[in-house]
């Protein structure tokens, strides 16, 4: 948004997709009126304008981790993803734009003093939603799952054209490729890559997104993978790497001589094993026929590749924690948020059992290759390998929160 689309915005004063706040209003005010909007038709929330128009600024520190944190995370339910901007006017006065789109696992709801009330947007204001009106939100919002849910702030332009052309053209070989932007909406729609909305362009979903966004961590603060090593067996030691990853989940491939294909830019799997190759293997003494070391992995990368895919194809992304990998001096350990879904247990994973979360992302990934086609790698690849390679076995930890699974180092 430029400075003159906010300041016409702020003239127009407010509406049903417009409001107003004071940046140190409290929390479950400022929630209030997030889940009146997505419980609409979607809209702005502009903080450091007052009720009357006059642009008093934001004074509030870190009011993005506020905002995300403080209030979209613990306030409402299911949590929503607002697209933050930050726009400086006259005077070096800053207005924040929270922009969200309509919400699609209706009826949503603010927490606070021990009750959950749901709010709709009628002219100006935030109302308590009647029970009849609850009734409708519930109708509208059941049974969608949360992959397909819209990302505020996104567009068509937010996906990255090559991959996706790469994707029908080669992954699943489409032959009918579209050749402009309405067929390429049109596609993607069908496609459960973007989502319609009711008064603006379509928006990428959160599968579209983490599939093919050009730089998915700038509208979803959930997405990548956060990578970290330490000296020790615990995170008091110093730490010797420290990165969050922010690209597509899948990989470019190009055709190039003959029928040849190699890949032309990593996708998050790739580039997770590469950064991680120094901490988690060495080079072996033994050199191989073509006079070139060998080299020793800590841990199967077999191993590795399964956890990583399961990781960001199965985690819960209305969680606003991101995906994480620690590397110690004796385990690794990677962290996926969300518990296991009804009925899954770590025993029934165990055994075989499979219950996808978001079926449409591990679709995309089984169709790259990247994810095991049977859906049983911890029984078939993690846990064989661990206990041949490693003479371990992998542990398994599940909370309310996350879901993390622990491989412990190869002896020497």
């Amino acid at each position: 948004m430029l400075k003159t689309d906010l300041l016409e915005l702020i003239i127009n004063g407010k509406n049903s997709g417009t409001e107003f706040k004071r940046d140190d209003c409290r929390p479950e005010w400022l929630a209030k009126e997030m889940v009146a909007m997505v419980n609409s038709h979607g809209g702005m929330i502009l903080l450091g304008v007052e009720d009357d128009g006059e642009i008093s600024g934001i004074q509030r520190e870190n009011l993005e981790s506020w905002v995300m944190d403080d209030v979209a995370a613990n306030k409402v339910h299911p949590p929503i993803l607002p697209y933050y901007q930050e726009i400086e006017v006259d005077d070096g006065k800053r207005v924040a734009v929270l922009t969200f789109t309509q919400g699609v696992s209706k009826p949503y709801v603010r927490r606070h003093a021990g009750r959950e009330d749901a709010f709709i947007r009628i002219g100006g204001r935030a109302s308590v939603a009647t029970r009849e009106q609850r009734h409708c939100l519930f109708e509208v919002g059941s049974g969608v799952r949360s992959e397909l849910l819209p990302v505020s702030g996104t567009t068509i332009e937010s996906l990255d054209t090559e991959r996706l052309e790469d994707y029908l053209a080669n992954i699943i070989s489409d032959p009918d490729i579209p050749t402009t932007e309405e067929g390429w909406t049109c596609r993607l729609l069908n496609l459960g890559f973007l989502s319609d909305q009711v008064d603006s362009a379509p928006a990428c979903t959160l599968a579209g997104l983490l599939l093919f966004g050009n730089n998915p961590r700038r509208h979803l603060r959930q997405a990548g993978i956060r990578l970290t090593v330490f000296e020790g067996p615990d995170k008091g030691y110093q730490s010797k790497l420290d990165e969050i990853l922010n690209m597509p989940m899948v990989g470019l491939w190009k055709m190039e001589s003959g029928d040849m294909r190699n890949l032309a830019s990593d996708g998050i799997v790739e580039s997770s094993v590469k950064m991680l190759k120094p901490f988690v293997s060495e080079e072996s003494e033994d050199i191989n026929e073509d006079m070139q070391r060998g080299r020793k992995w800590h841990y199967p990368i077999e191993v590795l590749r399964e956890l990583l895919v399961n990781a960001i194809a199965h985690r819960d992304w209305t969680q606003l924690m991101g995906v994480e990998i620690a590397v110690y001096s004796d385990r690794l350990e990677i962290t996926s948020p969300g518990a296991m879904q009804n009925p899954m247990t770590v025993e029934k994973m165990i055994a075989g059992r499979r219950l996808p979360r978001n079926v449409l992302i591990a679709d995309i990934l089984k169709d790259y290759g990247y994810d095991d086609a049977r859906g049983m790698g911890v029984r078939n690849t993690v846990i064989p390998l661990m206990e041949s390679g490693n003479n371990s076995e992998p542990a398994f930890e599940t909370t309310e929160n996350h879901f993390k699974t622990i491989l412990y180092r190869k002896a020497a």
